[in-house]
């Protein structure tokens, strides 16, 4: 099968096939990877975990957010749709989230516990769609819908280019560290199609050692 169009489900293999890739067609890339050689993105299978782990990974580092998540999953003894629905927003705050983020979070559980809700339907819709369904559900943005398609849906060519910590990146690595417009930035991001998933995944990695997983 190929990449394009289709999810990575044959990790590591498709993922390394498609950074050795990356790595042959842009130099500054190859670095980037070759430093990273032997890590691994880690894909989450639970939809609710996903979109979830995003949530409390908006618009705060990825050590604040992984700190967040395991006082979230200590206190609960788990982050279902289920045990977070019957949770009170004061306990979800006690963990760390805002008020705000307790909401959107519960307001998630509140949707996936619907009568007849089934996630896997995703898996068939093409990245618009899936996209247009979930920024229609209050707390997904765009953002938080490419993370899902990313982390949960295996979609190998998501640009996420509102993402702070890849604009970063890029603006470091390609430009002198000056800060680039979102067009230019997709620019960039033209040769690494139809894997810039994997390419963002190493950018990310490039700036911080700890993983970014959602």
């Amino acid at each position: 099968m190929t990449l394009q169009g289709a999810a990575l489900v044959g990790m590591p293999d498709e993922w390394q096939r498609a950074a050795a890739i990356l790595a042959r067609r842009d130099p500054v890339l190859r670095r980037v990877i070759r430093a990273q050689a032997g890590k691994q993105v880690r894909f989450r299978d639970d939809a609710f975990f996903s979109l979830a782990r995003s949530i409390v990974g908006q618009q705060i580092s990825v050590k604040a957010a992984e700190s967040v998540w395991n006082r979230l999953h200590g206190t609960l003894g788990g982050v279902s749709p289920t045990v977070v629905a019957q949770t009170g927003h004061d306990v979800l705050r006690a963990c760390g989230l805002s008020q705000r983020k307790a909401e959107y979070l519960a307001g998630i559980a509140g949707h996936f516990a619907q009568p007849g809700f089934d996630a896997r339907r995703w898996q068939s819709q093409s990245d618009a769609e899936v996209i247009a369904e979930l920024i229609g559900i209050r707390g997904i943005g765009r953002w938080t819908a490419e993370m899902f398609l990313i982390f949960h849906l295996r979609r190998p060519d998501i640009l996420p280019v509102d993402d702070l910590g890849l604009q970063k990146a890029v603006s470091l690595l390609y430009n002198d560290g000056d800060p680039l417009t979102r067009e230019a930035l997709r620019g960039i991001a033209e040769r690494w199609a139809p894997w810039r998933s994997i390419a963002t995944w190493y950018l990310w990695r490039h700036l911080d050692p700890v993983p970014v997983e959602y």
